[in-house]
């Protein structure tokens, strides 16, 4: 009987020894596997800062173009009204030249959350010489023009798939594609998207858009 005794008692005591353990062992693991999943699930889910501020970068080929600091760079245009931001840009000094020729300058700059489809220089190289010095000597073509390049409101990328808008010289611009790749009018490339001045957004194209016949 005492023998009996002994090793039941002895059992006893090695489970009471081993169940905490176990139960430490299993608790771990489960708190393991919790912060796994944790951890998983939020590497899985994008912030809301991070999914916004890939929004808000310029996109496009012509983008490196753009110098890296100065007046002339995003963060310079950023500080500017857009008129002022894109004479600071070497691309856009045609543009400039044709905007100061239509007496637009204080118009851009005073205006507040446009759109500026602004041609670069090439595009306006696209235009025979003898046609751009007779466009650029008349105001008032010129006028209408370069209004037809503006929207009385802030385009943001996602709105470029398929969208039509009014244009201050109350014309109808329309734009279409997908990702980082839209056309205007069917005949203009963004080449640089979503750049921000003060008062505007700017999606620079690559064709001057004339007015429709």
């Amino acid at each position: 009987m005492s023998t009996l005794r002994f090793r039941r008692a002895a059992l006893a005591v090695t489970a009471a020894a081993i169940l905490p353990i176990a139960l430490a062992a299993c608790s771990s693991d489960m708190d393991s596997k919790d912060k796994a999943s944790d951890t998983s699930s939020a590497a899985s889910k994008p912030s809301k800062e991070s999914a916004g501020s890939n929004m808000a970068k310029p996109f496009g080929p012509a983008c490196s173009t753009v110098p890296k600091d100065g007046k002339g760079s995003f963060d310079g245009m950023a500080k500017a009204p857009v008129a002022t931001a894109a004479s600071n840009n070497p691309a856009l000094s045609t543009l400039v030249t044709a905007v100061k020729k239509a007496g637009l300058v204080d118009t851009l700059n005073s205006a507040q959350n446009i759109t500026v489809f602004a041609p670069t220089n090439d595009a306006f190289g696209k235009i025979p010489k003898a046609q751009l010095d007779k466009v650029l000597a008349d105001k008032k073509t010129l006028t209408k023009i370069l209004t037809g390049h503006v929207v009385g409101a802030k385009i943001s990328p996602d709105k470029l798939a398929d969208g039509s808008f009014d244009t201050l010289a109350k014309s109808k611009l329309t734009t279409s594609g997908s990702r980082e790749s839209y056309m205007v009018d069917d005949s203009a490339k963004v080449v640089c998207g979503n750049v921000q001045t003060a008062n505007a957004t700017v999606h620079i194209i690559d064709t001057v858009l004339l007015p429709k016949k």
